[in-house]
């Protein structure tokens, strides 16, 4: 009687040994200065430790896009994938199976590692994904460029002021309102593009406020050519409502940028990113000699 549950026993236990173990992370992020992308797949229970008993099979959206064939020292690529290889054939008898592509071929998706050894075999799955930051870290150039635009924008305000405000309306005091309201213009393309630091897309209320600033800024130089045209200037509540919901238009940018954007930095994304560094590894391995094989791997 005690032979059956031997029996099966048995059975469980080497089935069990049968499986292949893996290790590492199922996310991967990239960035767009990512030239190439390394998707990881690490076996940790390998028997023989050698490269000709094994098999791997890396897979998009269950698709075949890459495979190894060791006993043959044969490789598959799907052609959308031309720049698929092993991070290290050397390595593979290590249980390093790691997948580098391009970045240019390297489309965010679902991917699976399939590694066969002998009579054992396992499968991994790795996530592929856009790194998406709260972008407030802008790179220097954009910093720069918000920089000189605002102070360039300040600069031109407070000698408008100065001049606007000396007696009598005369050219001094027309020049003065001009360099108030005309390079107020720089105020939006910056609000666009602070909220392009933001967003990934701009939401429908980021268009709503960025017209809204636009339609006081029209308003704002209407005013000034009707005061420019008439002497004593009949208009200046014009130029007044112009500026007025020009600023408005800024605070309520402000407040939608930071609640937004403590409301992503709560709330972010799920899944465990793989170190950038990974990804910016290079492809300076020494790799075995192999044959391509052109046509799909039955």
């Amino acid at each position: 009687m005690w032979l059956l549950p031997a029996w099966v026993l048995l059975s469980a236990v080497g089935a069990g040994s049968a499986q292949l173990i893996f290790s590492g992370t199922d996310v991967v992020q990239r960035t767009d200065c990512n030239k190439t992308v390394i998707l990881p797949c690490y076996v940790t229970n390998l028997k023989e430790n050698n490269t000709n008993v094994m098999f791997v099979t890396w897979k998009k959206q269950g698709n075949i896009i890459f495979s190894f064939d060791g006993r043959k020292q044969e490789f598959f690529r799907d052609p959308e994938f031309r720049s698929a290889d092993l991070v290290s054939q050397a390595d593979l008898p290590k249980g390093i199976a790691s997948l580098m592509l391009s970045s240019a071929e390297a489309a965010v998706g679902n991917y699976s590692c399939e590694v066969t050894e002998s009579n054992r075999e396992g499968e991994t799955r790795i996530e592929l994904r856009n790194h998406s930051v709260l972008k407030y870290e802008t790179v220097p150039q954009k910093k720069t460029g918000i920089i000189v635009a605002v102070a360039a924008f300040v600069v031109a305000a407070v000698v408008g002021t100065v001049l606007f405000v000396q007696d009598g309306y005369t050219a001094q005091n027309q020049a003065g309102l001009g360099l108030i309201v005309v390079p107020a213009v720089i105020l939006v393309p910056l609000q666009y593009v602070m909220f392009g630091i933001v967003f990934d897309s701009l939401p429908q209320a980021a268009f709503a406020l960025i017209g809204l600033h636009v339609l006081g800024y029209v308003i704002a130089v209407v005013g000034f050519a009707l005061c420019v045209s008439a002497c004593p200037p009949l208009h200046g509540s014009v130029v007044i409502a112009g500026l007025a919901i020009m600023a408005i238009a800024n605070l309520l940018s402000l407040a939608y940028v930071f609640i937004m954007g403590s409301r992503m930095k709560d709330h972010p994304r799920p899944g465990k990113a793989v170190e950038e560094p990974l990804n910016e590894l290079q492809s300076n391995v020494i790799h075995e000699k192999y044959t391509v094989v052109d046509t799909p791997w039955p």
